[in-house]
């Protein structure tokens, strides 16, 4: 007789990356629930609804449940980095995954693992600097942002998890995120490379992000952090010029001077025109296979 699948509890379920995981999920045979603001509008997952802001959370949202993916938080790039909206940032990623673990504190429960995103910009710009996992963080916004995500998760070690943290890059996909915001002014001939364009950037085609976090469910002994980025990063005037190849658009432009993306967006420049290149060693020694491990087969896929 087969096994029964596990269930799996996804915060963030509804955003770009929610949205592709729970189907890959669903197919191979798991129970996906949701815990999200709104209420389902996919009738093959079971939503449960909180309010993190007011510390509201639906109890029986991890009834049966094994797995927990955290991928919960207002987005980065979405608007101005202002005061209000960094501690927004911040706490729509640590408050969820606080009161989910005071839940799980009060009421019985089989949940043994959590699997958690966070970003590369832990480490933020270093330069040609090849980063690993346990290289140290960075002190800017970015850096406290993904120390505070992960110190938040990391709580559940108190509560007897395994816990699985993957520190993401630029996630590379038609329908949202970066790649239509790099690829626009492309479309219409005026694509340039950002500031220099020498900073690096650890990029990943959205399939291989699903894979991996289903990797990290189907693999019960991986734990710890892990680099979630393609093997070959590439700089901002390779992807810029990767991105055009594919498109079969010309270059013409000279770049877009660091002082006026900085004027234009502020503090939140750095995601820009800081340089993060990161190691996937770690993660390829674990087992995972990338099934687009270099710009031009995943602009490949991601536009044909």
């Amino acid at each position: 007789m087969a096994l029964q699948k596990q269930h799996i509890l996804i915060t963030g379920g509804t955003g770009l990356l929610g949205k592709q995981l729970t189907p890959l999920l669903l197919n191979k045979g798991y129970t996906v629930s949701h815990l999200s603001r709104e209420p389902a509008k996919d009738p093959n997952v079971k939503t449960y609804l909180w309010d993190i802001n007011k510390g509201q959370i639906d109890e029986q949202c991890i009834d049966g449940v094994d797995i927990i993916i955290h991928l919960a938080g207002a987005g980065i790039a979405d608007k101005r980095w202002t005061p209000s909206r960094k501690k927004l940032i911040i706490e729509s990623r640590t408050k969820s995954i606080q009161l989910i673990y005071d839940l799980l504190k009060r009421k019985p429960h089989q949940v043994k693992k959590v699997i958690s995103a966070s970003g590369v910009g832990y480490y933020s710009d270093r330069g040609d600097e090849l980063m690993h996992e346990t290289d140290t963080p960075a002190h800017d916004f970015m850096g406290e942002c993904c120390i505070a995500w992960e110190d938040a998760v990391n709580e559940g070690e108190k509560l007897g998890l395994d816990i699985l943290i993957f520190r993401t890059g630029v996630v590379l996909e038609k329908g949202g995120g970066a790649l239509p915001k790099l690829d626009t002014s492309v479309k219409w001939g005026a694509g340039a490379p950002l500031g220099n364009g020498k900073q690096w950037m650890s990029w990943i085609h959205h399939h291989d992000v699903s894979a991996m976090y289903l990797y990290g469910v189907e693999q019960t002994g991986l734990t710890g952090i892990y680099n979630m980025a393609a093997p070959h990063p590439v700089t901002n005037q390779q992807l810029t010029q990767a991105i055009a190849k594919q498109l079969k658009r010309p270059l013409w432009l000279p770049h877009v001077p660091a002082f006026l993306l900085k004027l234009v967006l502020g503090e939140m420049a750095t995601i820009v025109l800081g340089s993060t290149k990161v190691s996937t060693d770690k993660i390829e020694q674990a087992g995972f296979t990338f099934r687009y491990p270099d710009i031009g087969s995943a602009l490949k896929e991601i536009y044909d």
